[in-house]
């Protein structure tokens, strides 16, 4: 199915999965994030793999595999929509019993995945996050586990650290909507001390990129 939309984000926004397109024309404002190594021609420019932006009243050229995020700039009142968000969707130490998750205002959406990527939504509404620097995922550990965050609303900042002590960051990138960061991981899929900080309440949207023969784990494990 070349569009396929991603119930998870309903009824705040809507998210289409695009791939094996050659044209994808979009109207008004979206986020477009390119999950293919292939470029994505947008009129004279291209969006490199794993990289993302917002792009409005375009044809996009070459879409192999990308996610679309719409409707990320229709809400006037952000306080409105985080508290609806936060009755809708559960807290993160909720769904996964992380300590590092415990006490703070962090809400997920349901996950869901196609073929090897998984895709969830999370809201930030504490302010400093405080999640904690971390370097291992529990809630996917696999050999190989790629995982990169895009910026839906607010901003944010994502840290890298030499060690689990925030006076060793080397590395933050400012995440403002339609951002991405730089992958953290090595070739080996090891990940440095890093943690998502708030500078605003925010929504930024994880997707998990697991090996070609590793199976997704349930939801209920994730």
């Amino acid at each position: 199915m070349p569009v396929r939309t991603l119930e998870i984000a309903e009824p705040f926004f809507t998210i289409r999965l695009v791939t094996d397109e050659t044209r994808y024309s979009v109207g008004g404002k979206v986020i477009l994030l390119n999950l293919s190594p292939a470029p994505i021609r947008i009129r004279e420019q291209s969006l490199a793999g794993l990289e993302s932006a917002i792009v409005a009243n375009v044809d996009l050229r070459h879409l192999d595999h990308a996610v679309v995020v719409e409707r990320f700039s229709d809400h006037d009142d952000e306080a409105a929509l985080f508290s609806e968000v936060a009755r809708a969707w559960p807290t993160a130490f909720d769904m996964r019993k992380e300590d590092r998750l415990r006490g703070i205002s962090h809400h997920m959406s349901p996950k869901i995945w196609v073929e090897q990527c998984g895709f969830t939504l999370y809201y930030s509404g504490s302010v400093p996050l405080k999640v904690g620097l971390h370097r291992d995922h529990p809630f996917c550990p696999v050999p190989g586990f790629r995982e990169i965050h895009t910026q839906i609303v607010g901003f944010g900042k994502m840290q890298q650290c030499r060690e689990q002590d925030i006076s060793t960051l080397y590395l933050e990138e400012q995440m403002a909507p339609g951002a991405t960061h730089r992958p953290m991981y090595d070739s080996e899929g090891n990940y440095p001390w890093h943690q998502y900080e708030t500078i605003t309440p925010s929504i930024f949207m994880a997707v998990e990129m697991l090996p070609e023969n590793v199976h997704p784990q349930s939801e209920a494990q994730s």
